[in-house]
Parts: C-alpha cells; sequence; structure tokens
C-alpha cells in the first residue's frame, strides 16, 4: 500500500470516493465543471489531494487545505474529506493518509492539523482517536442552495 499526490487523473475513483462518503453525486449535467474543479484543486499549491493504492488501485482519498487563520502567523491543515472504500477499511490506508497528511502540515509550518467528521461516522472517530485528534469542536451548517 502507498499513498500518493491525487491527479487530474484520479477524478472517477476521487469523486466515486467521495460520493461514498456522502458528498454529492456528480451527475452527466454536472461532470464536466466538476472535473474542472477537480483539476484546480489537484494543482493548487495551498491543498494537497491525498490517494492511498493498494496494488494500483485507488483505496482511499484525503483533501488537506493550508488556511491562513487571522489569529496565527502560521497556517492550520484541514482536512475536510477522508474516506477508504468500505471493502478497504481496517488494513492501514486511512492511517497511512492521515500521517501523510501530518507529514505535509508540519513541512508546511502549520500549527495545527483539523479534520471534519460526521456524528453517525463512529468507526472513524476510533480511528482519528486512536491517530491522536482530539474531538475538540462542533460546527454548524446551513444550506444555501
Amino acid at each position: 500500500m502507498n499513498v500518493r499526490l491525487a491527479d487530474s487523473g484520479d477524478f472517477e475513483v476521487a469523486t466515486a470516493l467521495l460520493e461514498e462518503l456522502g458528498r454529492a453525486t456528480v451527475t452527466d449535467e454536472t461532470r464536466d465543471a466538476c472535473r474542472v474543479l477537480f483539476a484546480e484543486h489537484v494543482a493548487d499549491g495551498d491543498a494537497a489531494h491525498l490517494v492511498a493504492e493498494d496494488d494500483g488501485e485507488v483505496i482511499g482519498f484525503c483533501s488537506l487545505h493550508f488556511r491562513e487563520r487571522l489569529n496565527h502567523p502560521t497556517p492550520d491543515a484541514w482536512v475536510p474529506d477522508l474516506i477508504v472504500t468500505e471493502r478497504a477499511r481496517r488494513r492501514g490506508a486511512a492511517m497511512m493518509l492521515l500521517q501523510e497528511a501530518e507529514r505535509r502540515a508540519r513541512t508546511r509550518g502549520c500549527w495545527q492539523l483539523t479534520l471534519e467528521s460526521a456524528y453517525f461516522r463512529t468507526d472513524a472517530h476510533r480511528l482519528y482517536e486512536a491517530f491522536g485528534l482530539d474531538d475538540n469542536g462542533k460546527y454548524f451548517i446551513k444550506p444555501l442552495g
């Protein structure tokens, strides 16, 4: 198993993984716009989108963003999306993705690493706690469309 940076060729598998996570489904009507957006994101210098591979097959995806905050001179690292396909879970891929995200955050000089997770993903929460992340917040959303 290995972790590498995602590239634009990973669009289909990454969006399928994001859909498995519960993100919006890419449709025939949205595919082209989503493909352009994905290519922009993987080229963004303030992000690192990672994939985990097992025997050449992408089985996991991690979106890592570096954000400037008004109260810190260094950025924070934010993981809004982390998913390993269900059939490949509990084999270490998520931990490898988190370790690579942390390595990149430390290299970038980030002061913290934060990760978002839905309340119902309790199995994932155990992994995050084993990784050393603390349940330290709550966020609110208001859909606008």
